[in-house]
Parts: C-alpha cells; sequence; structure tokens
C-alpha cells in the first residue's frame, strides 16, 4: 500500500542504504523484521528491482550543493536490509523545503546537515 506522501509518485530510485539518514530512533518490532528477512531471503535474484517489499518514503533536501537524504517511516524495512547486508535500497523520493523538514525535527534542523566526519571533529 503507498503512503499519502508518496501515493501519487510512481518513480521508484535506488540509494545506498548509507545515505539515508534516520533523524528518529524506531521503536521496532523483532518479528516483523523477520519476516521481511525471510521475504528478501527467498527472492532468487537479490538484486532484482521488485524484493518483495515496498519502497521506502525518502525526503531529499538539497543545500550547499548537496543532497541530503532522511528516513522517518520504513524502520523494519531499514533494520531488514540492513541486517542482510543490502547496499542499495528501492526508494520513492520526495523533495522538501527545509522549513517542511523542521515540522519533523524541530530546533534539531542544525544538527541535520552535519557531516559524520564533522561530529567527529566536534566531540
Amino acid at each position: 500500500m503507498a503512503s499519502i506522501q508518496t501515493g501519487n509518485l510512481n518513480r521508484i530510485e535506488f540509494l545506498p542504504l548509507s545515505v539515508i539518514r534516520r533523524p528518529i530512533v524506531p521503536v521496532l518490532d523483532e518479528e516483523k523484521i523477520s519476516k521481511m528477512i525471510e521475504t528478501l531471503k527467498s527472492m532468487s535474484d537479490p538484486d532484482a528491482i521488485d524484493d518483495g517489499l515496498p519502497p521506502i518514503d525518502v525526503l531529499r533536501i538539497k543545500k550547499n550543493g548537496k543532497e541530503w537524504y532522511f528516513g522517518f517511516g520504513g524502520c523494519h524495512r531499514f533494520q531488514a536490509y540492513e541486517r542482510t547486508g543490502k547496499k542499495m535500497v528501492k526508494c520513492k523520493i520526495v523533495p522538501i523545503t527545509e522549513s517542511m523538514l523542521k515540522m519533523y525535527v524541530g530546533g534539531s534542523l542544525d544538527n541535520m546537515f552535519i557531516e559524520s566526519n564533522d561530529a567527529i571533529n566536534e566531540s
């Protein structure tokens, strides 16, 4: 079933799992993740476009010449992909603005655009 945000988007893109930021710690159902892992493992071609799971909705912001990707839903799919070692994941990308992202992260907005190396250097 399609989400409200991407119900009308038919274009599916693939992104490296590593570029999608997950700012909210998920609450996970291990049984649900296990079933998704079974689905992924049952596919005869692990690189097939249809891996048995729906695409993940990903928000994209362009800032300072860079594209930033954020995922707020699909936490069980993220875990299933991560645990099976899948590097590229199927996504529906929604372009948004910084003010739209602020609705999700509030006062943490500026922290969303820190490179991971920058965060290490600041500690």
